[in-house]
């Protein structure tokens, strides 16, 4: 995560950019730590993500073979409905 320096000089330059504008340098700045920022949420919102674990619905952890069978079923339900979709778009 970005430390609390980082952030506050980003909250300065959005409160600077508002009130009197900002310079070249400083726009460069705060886009720089701005990226940085999106970075991070980014990475701890795919931390995040990878830490769910699918259970079933009596909430026990699923087998990665169970895993596989419901990701291609759904693949093939999906290719199925286009292909109804697509069915009825030529009638």
């Amino acid at each position: 995560m970005i430390d609390k320096e980082k952030l506050d000089r980003i909250n300065e330059l959005a409160h600077k950019k508002k009130t009197e504008g900002l310079t070249q340098e400083e726009q460069t700045e705060r886009k720089a730590l701005h990226e940085e920022y999106l970075q991070a949420i980014r990475e701890s919102l795919r931390a995040q993500l990878d830490a769910i674990e699918i259970v079933d619905a009596a909430e026990e952890e699923l087998t990665d073979a169970e895993k596989e069978n419901i990701a291609f079923l759904t693949e093939k339900l999906g290719k199925e409905f286009q292909e109804e979709e697509n069915k009825k778009k030529d009638n």
